[in-house]
């Protein structure tokens, strides 16, 4: 295995969390009272227990880089998440960047910020 890194990210609730990405084709790789690990096609979401978690204040946040962005988001608005300047979880459309690059947003229920990041 070569060395990575992944984020480490709040849940108020294991239950609530993995079926929110379970709609976004992420499945459960390891789960106790206080750690959960889920992964999607060599993406890994790292999860610590979190219930008094604020999302409306929540800083959270992570980069998801994508080879498959389009597809990607098209799968996160089939599962019924909105695009929308507010609420959780909501989604903010792909824009290209002043770097170049093209990049998506996803709040998740807990208001975690994923940036969605389109590979070069």
């Amino acid at each position: 295995m070569t060395d990575h890194a992944t984020p480490n990210l709040p849940s108020r609730d294991f239950d609530a969390t993995i079926a929110f990405y379970e709609r976004l084709g992420f499945r459960a790789g390891f789960r106790d009272t206080g750690w959960m690990i889920l992964e999607r096609e060599g993406l890994v979401l790292e999860f610590f227990a979190y219930p008094e978690l604020d999302p409306l204040t929540s800083w959270f946040s992570c980069c998801l880089r994508l080879d498959h962005l389009a597809e990607f988001y098209a799968q996160c608005k089939a599962a019924g998440i909105p695009e929308s300047a507010n609420g959780n979880p909501r989604l903010h459309a792909p824009k290209a960047q002043e770097c170049g690059g093209i990049m998506a947003a996803l709040i998740d229920l807990d208001g975690t910020l994923l940036r969605l990041i389109a590979n070069p």
